[in-house]
């Protein structure tokens, strides 16, 4: 995190949800003002990243549920539907994960 800000989030998305924060002009990561937890579906929310073109996220590289807490100074990214068979069982994205 630059200067070591413990009050921001970074942020990353990927595939068709990297291309939608692009449009928006958001650097890649981009950092968000968190000074307390919310879930990462609330993030999601805050970002207007509709729910039902996020897959996975991942706080912290760990697969986790939109449910899931996020804290400042973690790091999440949002991931789409789509990602290959292989891929979805390495990364831990088996099942339901909002």
């Amino acid at each position: 995190m630059p200067g070591g800000d413990n009050k921001k989030v970074e942020v990353r998305g990927f595939s068709f949800i990297k291309e939608l924060l692009d449009q928006r002009g958001m650097p890649f990561p981009f950092y968000v003002d968190l000074t307390e937890e919310c879930t990462a579906g609330e993030l999601s929310d805050r970002l207007a990243i509709p729910r039902e073109l996020i897959e996975a996220v991942f706080i912290n590289g760990v697969v986790k549920r939109l449910s899931d807490t996020i804290k400042p100074g973690d790091r999440v990214a949002f991931l789409p539907p789509g990602t290959p068979g292989p891929y979805r069982v390495v990364l831990g994205i088996i099942g339901d994960k909002k």
